[in-house]
């Protein structure tokens, strides 16, 4: 006989977890007892938020469940922010919370928490055991629909006095999951649509990808048939951006010549990403519910599958195997194929080339020095704000980059996916992005890394502003200004608080050699780059902006 936290923590590792993330609780120490005797580490956050990010982006980067462990109550409600990104990322993760007993269920005891109630609507499953011997049975379940169809957040309540019950230990073997196959003849019916169509356009994005090497296979595929190839929010790092194919992303701010593109398009072929908000320009970009352009939609999930738009051709498939699949087939292009591809990359590949930005430090000359030093498989990282266009527009992503970035648009998220990503690879050099604003809402968890010794660079782009709701006031009520205005603490002062090499970057040319000096410091990095509020986007300036409207 054995406690529901030593059956929980025996469940997890037949599972094959080797870490879990989170803040200790009152209210689930038969876990914290059980994890002391097991080979699973336990890397303790300094706050719940923090911990979250952290394993939604560990689910994101590696494809198996991110696990977080938080106490009742506050830490719930602390962590949801990380629930949240995971539904909206399509990240698989299991959050475990510690709840109150169950004889007290009702009658609002200390923090007590509805918790079917409160994540129902950005988790993809949530559930409570309420008996130890249910225990193996309910993980296992939680693995397999956080990994099927869209991968998403499974939340888990754990009653405190059912994790002390005892029962049998009857723990199931590790998980393996059956991925939606190609349905006969989809992969060639999808060939010759394509190349009857005259404007063509490839979207690739989402979760539950795997190993990617569908997307390596219809890359090149994509540059035989001239078939324009882009990305969906926060997903660059999916497609070898120096492939010829690739012609940038269909995201925030959406580049002019992407937007022409999938406006103009004649048929686009969507893989593995649902038709959001963000890839549909505000859902301006497409008809309601039938577009004028005809649509391939494939997905890992029926449920995504004329969700918002009827798709011509809806393809129930992994979408790896589905690309793999159309990587088979041949279609020969024509020259106006051609032609057009040639233009849109050119286009794109134009888009580095910026006129000088306003301020003392030059982001395009800093993300020159970036892209040239960076390691080929060197992982990014970033919160949400204006700051985050430069890695994701200013940074060519190769085959081996990987960019863990909250397409919730989620603040703070940059410094614990950095953290995540260094726990899972300490040899990988890390690079998170911040912003000011952004970097102060989970800056605590530089504690975790250095507790841990799991050391990212951060470079803080500090503008004195929340950069990007200043962009809208300044757009919608010029000169009206309020409540944007940071006041900043010393950043290089918290860095050697924390052990980090630090430095404050107030001139371009200081950048290169504190980069290197970044790159080679065995103890991690912090370098405040102080930029000015008009330097908002990189190609127009907040004076560009202002009373625009647009």
């Amino acid at each position: 006989m054995k406690t529901g936290g030593e059956i929980l923590v025996e469940a997890l590792a037949a599972q094959g977890v080797a870490t879990a993330f989170g803040v200790p609780g009152e209210s689930y120490l038969a876990v914290l007892d059980a994890l002391h005797d097991s080979d699973i580490q336990f890397i303790l956050c300094r706050q719940e938020g923090g911990a979250a990010f952290a394993a939604e982006a560990w689910g994101k980067l590696t494809g198996e469940p991110g696990i977080c462990f938080v106490t009742r109550g506050p830490g719930a409600t602390n962590a949801s922010i990380g629930v949240h990104t995971a539904m909206q990322d399509s990240s698989p993760m299991i959050l475990f919370v510690g709840q109150i007993a169950r004889e007290m269920r009702g009658r609002e005891a200390f923090q007590e928490i509805d918790y079917r109630a409160m994540f129902g609507t950005v988790a993809k499953w949530v559930t409570e055991v309420d008996s130890a011997d249910r225990m193996a049975e309910i993980v296992a379940r939680a693995f397999r629909i956080a990994l099927s169809g869209r991968p998403g957040p499974v939340v888990v309540a754990l009653p405190e006095d059912m994790l002390r019950d005892e029962a049998e230990a009857i723990v199931a073997p590790r998980l393996q999951i059956s991925c939606p196959g190609v349905p006969k003849g989809a992969a060639g019916q999808t060939a010759e649509m394509l190349a009857a169509a005259e404007r063509p356009a490839i979207l690739i994005g989402g979760g539950g990808w795997g190993s990617r090497i569908g997307i390596s296979a219809l890359t090149e595929w994509a540059e035989r048939a001239a078939i324009p190839l882009s990305v969906t929010f926060r997903c660059q790092d999916m497609v070898d951006n120096n492939a010829p194919a690739y012609v940038g992303d269909a995201g925030v701010g959406m580049p002019p010549h992407v937007r022409q593109m999938l406006d103009e398009a004649d048929l686009i072929l969507s893989i593995g990403h649902q038709f959001d908000e963000m890839m549909t320009d505000g859902y301006t970009l497409f008809d309601a519910p039938v577009p004028k352009q005809r649509i391939i939609h494939v997905h890992p999930s029926d449920d995504e599958l004329g969700a918002v738009y009827q798709p011509e051709l809806a393809i129930h498939a992994d979408p790896n195997a589905f690309a793999a699949a159309l990587a088979a087939t041949e279609i020969a292009p024509t020259n106006a194929k051609r032609d057009r591809l040639e233009e849109l990359r050119a286009t794109w590949e134009s888009s580095f080339d910026l006129a000088p930005q306003p301020g003392d430090v030059d982001m395009g000359e800093v993300m020159k020095d970036v892209r040239a030093k960076l390691p080929a498989d060197a992982i990014i990282t970033n919160g949400a704000g204006n700051f985050a266009i430069w890695p994701g527009r200013l940074f060519k992503y190769g085959p081996d980059h990987r960019l863990l970035g909250p397409q919730s648009g989620a603040m703070g998220a940059g410094v614990p996916a950095a953290l995540a990503a260094k726990v899972h690879d300490p040899s990988k050099t890390v690079l998170c992005f911040a912003g000011d604003g952004d970097f102060q809402m989970t800056c605590q968890e530089l504690g975790t890394a250095m507790q841990f010794d799991a050391r990212p660079i951060v470079l803080i782009l500090n503008n004195g502003a929340y950069g990007t709701i200043r962009m809208h006031q300044e757009r919608d009520y010029p000169d009206r200004i309020s409540a944007t205005e940071i006041h900043n603490p010393d950043f290089v002062k918290i860095g050697e608080a924390y052990g980090m090499h630090s430095e404050r970057i107030a001139t371009t040319d200081e950048f290169a050699d504190a980069f290197d000096r970044a790159l080679a410091s065995p103890t991690g990095a912090l370098l405040e780059l102080v930029i000015s509020v008009e330097s908002i986007t990189p190609k127009r300036t907040l004076s560009q902006i202002r009373g625009t409207g647009v």
